[in-house]
């Protein structure tokens, strides 16, 4: 007898739906075939314990499993599930009339037990589209994949249960989520808030122009200055996630197996921050079978680089690309996939190895030609795609003991939406501008128009001070940020006078 149960492979962050047909008739062989991996290979050896155990019998014939489209590579325990339905479906054990109408992906463990599965959001994306009346998950990935709409979801912790609904009109396990209502519950849930550093005023100021214009910041200075400290509370200021962000970026987090059980949402944006012994791999994504890397797990977040020197050199350089493009392609010999990578880059250093140099109090014990080779670890190619340059000191005692809290993150966010505001009107007939920091040197000269007090301003600043020619475009988006905040429609000598300081590193002095 032949029979057809559902399930779905993840190629990139997107589902594809497969076809499991399990066909049992005269003879005593068992194949298995459609490109399956090892863990779907071993399934043979689970299910004939999982049936034994729930008082069913793996079926003693020749018994042929197709897994279409046979040209996709199938990878993962989580298609245990289909399988066993499906062979106690094709030797009539259980009535197979609901079949079709449902979707189904789990692990079984020995005794039956479903356990949780990685990418549930897009199988559930994957099942509505196909049109099925249902989605059969274990009950830990339920809340997940009930975001979606338009689709009952089921979530069993045994495949008794689920055998028991597809033979009856139980209806028990359907687990029933508002998207909008999960987003707005958790809003505001961020363990960091700006009030707790006490002093640091100019830096919080160009954290806020970065959240505001969505632009990439490097802050240095010496150790304990509180660099990491600020860079955490980065998020606290962004705009909180659209629901649509929060379902691409819960797409993300799902496919990578980093969804916990009582999140049904990624509400808040991500904040990641992978140590400097991290993989070119590990950081842009890759894998014998693809999976996304750090750029792409904060993807509407930010990636936070503490201690940017100390990082491979080609680790740093494979971002260069995805930093300009907001996605990266992981091309292998049978599949490529795309994973976004639109993400604030917020790196963090010290000026030299002992971490002195330029310090107000301590002195530096590197000679020149060791602090220039320390900076130069990092490519001009990636310091130029760096807006916000910023030099941390450290806080005076006095400011520490007796300091009042600093301002609330949530005031400064206000700042930071009304000048995002500002941004999507400006761009809204433009398909991938979202920010002022995306902007192109056609669009600067369409909405940074300087005066000739403005011209004359930057161009004294550049030979005074030493100032790179890739500062010019930098210097000038930030100007446009800063007027936003402030509600100017024209960039005024005052914008473009505070966009300069943040060039430090552009400064000869700093050897790059």
């Amino acid at each position: 007898m032949l029979v057809k149960t559902y399930g779905s492979a993840i190629q990139g962050i997107d589902a594809i739906l497969i076809t499991i047909e399990v066909n049992v008739s005269q003879g005593k062989k068992f194949y298995l075939v459609g490109l399956p991996d090892n863990a779907i290979k071993e399934s043979h050896h689970r299910l004939v314990a999982v049936l034994n155990n729930i008082g069913h019998k793996f079926p003693r014939r020749r018994i042929v499993i197709n897994m279409a489209p046979a040209d996709i590579k199938k990878e993962g325990s989580a298609y245990d599930l289909p399988i066993a339905i499906g062979l106690l479906a094709a030797s009539d054990q259980i009535l197979s009339e609901k079949l079709a109408d449902f979707m189904m992906m789990g692990e079984l463990s020995l005794d039956g037990g479903l356990n949780p599965v990685r990418g549930a959001l897009p199988m559930a994306l994957i099942a509505k589209e196909e049109g099925f009346k249902g989605l059969i998950v274990p009950k830990i990935n339920a809340p997940e994949a009930a975001i979606v709409e338009g689709i009952d979801v089921y979530g069993f912790d045994h495949i008794n249960e689920v055998i028991e609904m597809l033979e009856s009109d139980n209806r028990q396990g359907i687990v029933k989520l508002s998207a909008a209502e999960v987003l707005n519950r958790n809003l505001d849930n961020y363990p960091f808030d700006f009030e707790d550093v006490k002093g640091q005023e100019n830096i919080k100021r160009a954290l806020e122009i970065a959240a505001s214009g969505g632009h990439n910041v490097i802050m240095i200075g010496p150790p304990g200055s509180g660099k990491t400290m600020l860079a955490k509370r980065l998020p606290s200021v962004l705009p909180p996630l659209s629901l649509n962000e929060a379902l691409e970026t819960t797409k993300i987090h799902s496919v990578a197996g980093l969804m916990n059980a009582e999140d049904a949402l990624v509400t808040a944006r991500p904040f990641r921050s992978p140590h400097h012994t991290i993989s070119d791999a590990g950081l842009v994504g890759g894998g014998t079978y693809p999976q996304p890397g750090e750029i792409s797990l904060a993807q509407n977040g930010v990636l936070f680089l503490d201690e940017l020197p100390e990082f491979k050199r080609s680790v740093l350089e494979v971002m260069r690309q995805p930093m300009e493009d907001r996605i990266v392609t992981i091309s292998r010999a049978r599949v490529t996939v795309d994973y976004p990578a639109s993400f604030m880059l917020v790196a963090a250093m010290n000026p030299c190895p002992c971490g002195y140099y330029n310090h107000p109090e301590k002195e530096c014990v590197c000679s020149p030609g060791v602090v220039k080779s320390y900076l130069n670890r990092i490519s001009g190619p990636l310091m130029d795609r760096i807006d916000l340059h910023v030099e941390v000191t450290p806080v005076p005692f006095a400011d520490l003991a007796e300091a009042p809290k600093g301002e609330n993150s949530s005031h400064a966010r206000k700042r930071v939406v009304k000048a995002r505001r500002i941004q999507v009107a400006r761009f809204e007939n433009h398909d991938q501008v979202y920010a002022n920091s995306q902007m192109s040197s056609k669009d600067i000269e369409k909405y940074c128009a300087l005066d000739e007090q403005g011209r004359t301003l930057l161009k004294n600043a550049m030979e005074k001070l030493s100032l790179s020619a890739r500062a010019y475009d930098r210097i000038i988006k930030v100007s446009r940020t800063i007027a936003d905040l402030e509600g100017s429609e024209q960039i005024k000598t005052e914008h473009l006078a505070e966009a300069i300081q943040y060039r430090s590193l552009d400064r000869e002095s700093w050897g790059f």
